[in-house]
């Protein structure tokens, strides 16, 4: 749990959107778009189980799905 909400509170620096998480096909998504988040935070995100979804639209994670 201690690495998910480091991981949310990282994301909570370029954003707070309405509907910030969506969980599909065991896999987390988090509406941030990975464009606005540093390369520092990619690498420690990276570390915490995120990564840039394909789309470049936000990002994801298999650690936090829903399985």
């Amino acid at each position: 749990m201690n690495k998910l909400i480091e991981a949310l509170n990282i994301f909570l620096k370029y954003g707070n959107p309405a509907f910030p998480t969506h969980c599909e096909h065991d896999e987390l998504y988090v509406m941030i778009e990975p464009n606005l988040v540093s390369e520092e935070d990619k690498a420690k995100l990276d570390q915490l189980g995120f990564f840039p979804h394909e789309s470049g639209e936000y990002f994801a994670s298999f650690t936090f799905g829903s399985a």
